[in-house]
């Protein structure tokens, strides 16, 4: 099998990226840190103008109704570019758990408004896990075992990415309850994990472009340091796992909806956090001392990298979805 996108697909994340250099990201990103959302909000309703929100959402309520592997294109430009906010929340997980939940007709309505950018929305997976800026967040949600709430935000947790502000939830009212809300959750649990994949790949290679631009001018005794084999062994390595992550990644894209789900998007979330964090190690080795500065543009990408490798699922998590799908013969694991 083939895994190459098609020429409108790779428009469309060249279109993406240009909104996000535009929007000049790093600048967004420390501003949302330190609570001004203002130009964040902006750049995501321009992305929703572009109709990067609303791929994962059926036209009758407002979307694209396109695939999985647009998603992941999309999904991919917020990470190379590091957009901060609920992203994959918003884009991914809610359209796929309201969608799957026939008893929530009176919650799609939020949907249009998600696609549009009008809204943003985060999840708490259950009790006790904080989802992330549920300060600002417009739909705002709560999972408890077969029971769906909105919610509103609790304490503050600290996260090591200070752009991914995450709070714990209480729950408000009950939205729907029963074992279509189970499936439905399980479902958006994995369009998140791809999602997130995507994003980690997408940081990795702006971790790597950013590293090789550096090697090209750095100079020491005379000579740029991207001559030395040293360096060029450790951004070869980095380039290596990130082409062979990718096959992986469009992979569990178009097995999104099939029996073999949950193993394929395990899969595609470790090969994308590993390597992300190659990327990010040789890029914090060849950068040096400056590479660990809060200034240096640099750390955005590192810190956003070390939060999502364990957001969605560590890869212990993972490790085990797989060993069970195959001890059980398909892609779908309890």
């Amino acid at each position: 099998m083939r895994f190459a996108l098609a020429p409108e697909q790779r428009d469309f994340a060249t279109s993406l990226r240009k909104i996000c250099d535009a929007a000049g990201t790093p600048a967004l990103v420390r501003a949302w840190g330190g609570g001004d959302h203002r130009g964040g909000r902006a750049l995501i309703r321009q992305l929703a103008g572009a109709g990067a929100l609303g791929l994962a959402i059926a036209e009758e309520y407002g979307g694209l109704g396109a695939e999985p592997i647009d998603l992941v294109v999309a999904a991919r430009e917020f990470g190379r570019a590091a957009v901060p906010g609920p992203l994959i929340e918003t884009a991914a997980v809610i359209p796929a758990l309201l969608q799957g939940i026939p008893e929530s007709d009176s919650a799609r309505k939020w949907l249009g408004y998600l696609a549009e950018g009008r809204a943003l929305g985060t999840l708490a997976l259950e009790p006790g896990l904080p989802a992330l800026d549920a300060d600002i967040a417009e739909v705002a949600l709560l999972a408890d075992g077969d029971r769906l709430y909105t919610a509103h935000r609790g304490d503050q947790v600290r996260s090591i990415d200070p752009a991914r502000r995450l709070f714990d939830m209480v729950a408000d009212e009950l939205v729907a309850e029963g074992d279509s809300v189970r499936a439905a959750l399980a479902a958006a649990f994995d369009a998140g994990a791809l999602a997130t994949a995507a994003q980690l790949l997408g940081a990795g290679r702006a971790l790597l472009d950013t590293t090789v631009a550096y090697a090209k001018q750095r100079h020491q005794f005379g000579r740029p340091i991207g001559q030395y084999q040293a360096v060029k062994h450790q951004l070869a390595n980095a380039l290596i796992d990130l082409d062979m992550a990718e096959p992986l990644l469009f992979r569990a894209a178009l097995t999104l909806h099939t029996p073999d789900r949950a193993r394929d998007v395990s899969a595609a979330k470790i090969a994308c956090a590993d390597a992300a964090h190659r990327s990010a190690r040789a890029a914090l080795q060849i950068h040096g001392a400056i590479g660990y500065t809060a200034e240096y543009d640099l750390s955005l990408w590192l810190t956003k990298v070390t939060a999502l490798r364990s957001a969605w699922g560590t890869n212990d998590f993972h490790r085990s979805r797989i060993a069970d799908a195959l001890r059980a013969g398909t892609g779908v694991s309890g």
